[in-house]
């Protein structure tokens, strides 16, 4: 037997990868907060999505003659707005663009924010410390006068919102995985993938980030919240996603005038939002527990 193979045969063993993904399910179902979260937003992301379809009315369908409709009156479940536009359809159609974009700049303040914490975390020194100090000086700015300031140069539309976004959302993840990676890095098993030659890609990749997966799918539906939430915000202020195409955001600004007349204007989109980071945060809370290492052995 070759020294290699001798040294490959005294590193511990892992759990198998089906039993580990079982126990972690077992977990995540003993919180039914979570399970409902979980669930209440995978059935508004697919009734966003297949609903418009089976609606017999458009979103920008205008309709003066009923305007105004409260919900429950009439062929319109949810009302109309003040151009006599169905709220439901417009509902739905507003939720395709906020879950989207939430989710789209989640996935790329990830990615950026992963790729920044891998790498100070891994090298330390002076280009660690250069990275996480260019991290905290972004962290300074508050992330809503950013948003507004950056806002103000570009042409708001969805991709430009979603890289808006994004652009303001990774400094958390790279701190988390800064840390964490930073820790792994003294540990028997990357301290054995380095003797054995592994380059330094693939120790990050596969033996680094898989063991800090945790705290990061914590962080992604996290993420997914506040994205959702600052997509609200700036396209209540006007700088977001501008009309006719419906976010839930800009029908909050366009409710406003309209919140002693017509209150469900206001209340319909402020609640679908409200709904969509509770389940976000149900969802984490589950999952940051599923995927607690020191739940394994429990």
């Amino acid at each position: 037997m070759s020294a290699t193979s001798g040294r490959l045969d005294t590193l511990p063993a892992r759990p198998a990868p089906r039993r580990a993904a079982a126990g972690a399910l077992r977990r995540f179902c003993r919180h039914p907060l979570s399970l409902l979260g979980g669930g209440l937003l995978l059935l508004m992301v697919l009734a966003c999505i297949f609903g418009p379809m089976l609606l017999p009315f458009d979103d920008l369908r205008i309709d003066i003659l009923h305007r105004f409709a409260p919900p429950f009156s009439g062929a319109h479940v949810l009302g109309t707005d003040q151009l006599g536009r169905d709220m439901l359809a417009r509902l739905l159609m507003a939720g395709r663009i906020s879950l989207a974009v939430g989710f789209a700049a989640m996935a790329l303040s990830m990615v950026f924010g992963i790729l920044v914490g891998l790498a100070a975390g891994f090298y330390g020194g002076v280009a660690g410390a250069v990275l996480m100090r260019f991290v905290d000086a972004v962290l300074c700015f508050p992330s809503i006068f950013l948003l507004l300031a950056l806002s103000a140069f570009i042409e708001p539309d969805v991709f430009s919102i979603i890289l808006l976004i994004a652009s303001t959302a990774w400094m958390e993840v790279a701190r988390i995985v800064e840390a964490q990676i930073r820790a792994l890095r003294a540990r028997d098993f990357a301290v054995a993938a380095e003797a054995l030659g592994a380059t330094d890609a693939r120790i990050m990749l596969r033996e680094l980030l898989p063991n800090a997966v945790a705290p990061i799918v914590v962080s992604a539906t996290l993420n997914v919240a506040h994205a959702i939430l600052a997509e609200s915000y700036i396209s209540y202020l006007g700088y977001g996603i501008q009309p006719p195409t419906p976010s839930w955001g800009n029908m909050l600004d366009n409710a406003q005038s309209y919140l002693t007349s017509a209150p469900w204007l206001a209340l319909l989109p402020g609640g679908a939002i409200a709904l969509a980071v509770i389940c976000c945060n149900f969802l984490g809370d589950g999952l940051r527990d599923a995927l607690d290492p020191r739940a394994r052995a429990r």
